[in-house]
């Protein structure tokens, strides 16, 4: 084996402990440190740089005691892959499902995630969207504190646990997509600096040092997230990845880290022939961030589009303060469901300033855009970490579910959305640096405290009773209520696919009526229609749909009472239905 450790700020001497020796790497001339010896899998290791304190090898494939314990020496040619006819899943028309493997199950691993997978398969979902497993600090987190960038979270499973579930979702016709964070590391465990210029005082994120992706000595800082990047998907045959806040991936060069990425990982997709893609988190509002780098973007495939779970949000609950406030607008939801941003070069009253561009809606196709009625961020950044279901009746998340499954954009859902968790998704963390803990705790509630919570209302983050509480309760799914929803949830799903019209990505040809006054929505998608009644009382909505003799419903909420007489469709109270063409 090759140890290869770059540490351009080792002075003297890089050593290698392992097995009770202290054996010293060559130096290159590029900063980089070298070894080779024959050292099986299993065997742990840590590095010492100048003769100080033993750290984790930045590029460790496994940290059995986490980021601040030894590496493992891991061969991963070794296991035995089942999905050699894997040839991957487009991204046009799937629908994703992010869940976070800590509390998607009872026991938190990838090997019991794997038991759950027949579920999904159910459902009809094509993309399972992993939150991040990559090594951090303590047993539970969101994973966005992540340290040890190449290593799988062990209480996860490991490497191991992380290639079974991917190849166990590709023998069932899934597709994996990995959320990584390449903006910052997480503040503890994190030892980068002690090896060379990782980070950089040019710029500042909101959760600790950006990267350094354009300043002196950058080089090699990009190569370490490229090759990272081209590791889950050649390595561990992943088919995604979920680009965390890519608008704090500051970089001047005038080739960015992003168009390099893109290139990289189309010419791996080619030379492995499956496809491969990139999703980017961005607050930017900018359409040419999923632009072609041939037409001048920056070639990520897809981008997740926010103002659609806002506007949604807003017209089902009518929660309009912060930055829901804009999407109170009449024209606000017509608008998102049709064009994707209500932000396109408009103002923005929550930033108090001008913000995205236009999207270009007869050129780029809506599933470019990952669209949501819940996200990890959605419920877990509020302050009880309470999702819809907390609030809404399960016909009023059935009606969400109805504009969110019949859209444009990709469709996104978050675990136990489909079947109406009651459980909660709270913010939870296990720091180690109990100086880290108390800031987190506090900085929590200080947060909501200044918007109006009761400091002993906000979960602490600390708490092993916060994270058991946004465990998934899988035994509700069976329940009554909650089984209704799942049915519907997985007939709209069904449904995308066997009336392709759901699932047109042609954003100008989206129609959409949304009188505010009675709470209607009417989407027309070609000959189908997506109609949603919000309000408290039944409505009875003209549909202007032509051959209006050949129309039948299609799918309905409340089928016994939901009744067309030619273009009159009668609508109970909270409710939604799909009309189309008999067949």
């Amino acid at each position: 084996m090759k140890f290869s450790i770059w540490a351009p700020n080792a002075k003297r001497s890089v050593q290698l402990l392992i097995e009770g020796e202290r054996l010293c790497l060559a130096p290159t001339s590029d900063g980089y440190w070298e070894l080779e010896r024959d050292t099986p899998a299993g065997t742990r290791y840590a590095v010492s740089l100048d003769g100080g304190e033993p750290r984790a090898d930045p590029r460790a494939l496994r940290l059995p005691e986490g980021p601040e314990g030894p590496s493992e020496v891991v061969d991963l040619s070794s296991f035995g892959w089942t999905d050699e006819g894997w040839r991957g899943i487009p991204l046009p028309g799937s629908v994703i499902y992010e869940l976070h493997v800590g509390t998607f199950t009872p026991e938190g691993t990838l090997d019991a995630a794997t038991g759950r997978l027949d579920h999904l398969v159910g459902l009809g979902v094509d993309l399972v969207e992993l939150m991040p497993v990559a090594t951090f600090p303590g047993r539970y987190g969101w994973g966005y504190d992540g340290v040890g960038l190449y290593a799988v979270h062990e209480p996860y499973g490991g490497p191991e646990a992380l290639a079974r579930f991917v190849d166990a979702c590709h023998s069932r016709g899934l597709g994996v997509c990995m959320d990584v964070v390449y903006n910052h590391l997480g503040p503890s465990g994190n030892h980068l600096s002690e090896f060379g210029p990782y980070f950089t005082d040019r710029y500042g994120t909101p959760w600790g040092q950006a990267l350094n992706l354009d300043d002196a000595d950058s080089d090699e800082v990009r190569r370490f997230i490229l090759d990272n990047a081209l590791m889950w998907l050649r390595d561990f045959h992943v088919d995604g990845l979920r680009l965390d806040a890519v608008h704090a991936l500051y970089d001047d060069r005038a080739v960015t880290l992003l168009e390099e990425l893109s290139g990289e990982v189309n010419a791996l997709s080619t030379g492995l022939g499956r496809p491969m893609w990139l999703i980017a988190e961005s607050d930017r509002n900018d359409p040419l961030t999923v632009t072609p780098r041939e037409a001048g973007g920056l070639g990520l495939h897809a981008q997740w589009a926010d103002d659609v779970h806002h506007a949604l949000h807003v017209v089902l609950t009518g929660e309009t303060q912060g930055y829901y406030e804009d999407f109170a607008d009449p024209g606000a939801l017509a608008k998102v469901l049709g064009g994707v941003f209500l932000h396109d070069g408009t103002y923005s009253t929550f930033r108090r300033r001008t913000h995205g561009r236009p999207v270009d809606r007869a050129r780029t196709p809506g599933w470019r855009f990952v669209v949501s009625l819940q996200t990890h961020d959605q419920v877990g950044n509020r302050a009880t970490g309470d999702r819809l279901s907390a609030t809404l009746s399960p016909a009023m998340l059935a009606s969400g579910a109805a504009l969110l499954l019949t859209g444009p954009a990709t469709p996104m859902l978050f675990m136990g959305e489909e079947w109406g968790a009651s459980t909660p998704w709270q913010y939870f963390t296990d720091h180690t640096d109990r100086g880290i803990a108390q800031a987190v705790r506090r900085g929590r509630r200080d947060e909501f405290e200044s918007h109006g919570w009761d400091r002993t209302d906000v979960p602490d983050p600390q708490s092993v009773a916060t994270v058991d509480r946004s465990r998934l309760d899988w035994s509700e799914a069976d329940e009554p209520d909650h089984a209704r929803l799942l049915d519907w949830y997985t007939s709209l799903v069904r449904l995308r696919r066997d009336r392709p019209e759901l699932g047109d990505p042609r954003l100008d040809l989206v129609d959409v009526d949304h009188d505010t006054d009675a709470r209607t929505v009417v989407v027309h998608r070609g000959t189908q229609v997506v109609v949603v009644n919000l309000g408290g009382k039944p409505q009875t909505i003209a549909l202007a749909v032509d051959g209006a003799a050949d129309l039948e419903v299609v799918l309905a909420w409340a089928p016994d009472d939901t009744r067309l007489d030619g273009t009159s469709l009668y609508l109970p109270a909270e409710s939604a239905a799909i009309v189309g063409p008999a067949v």
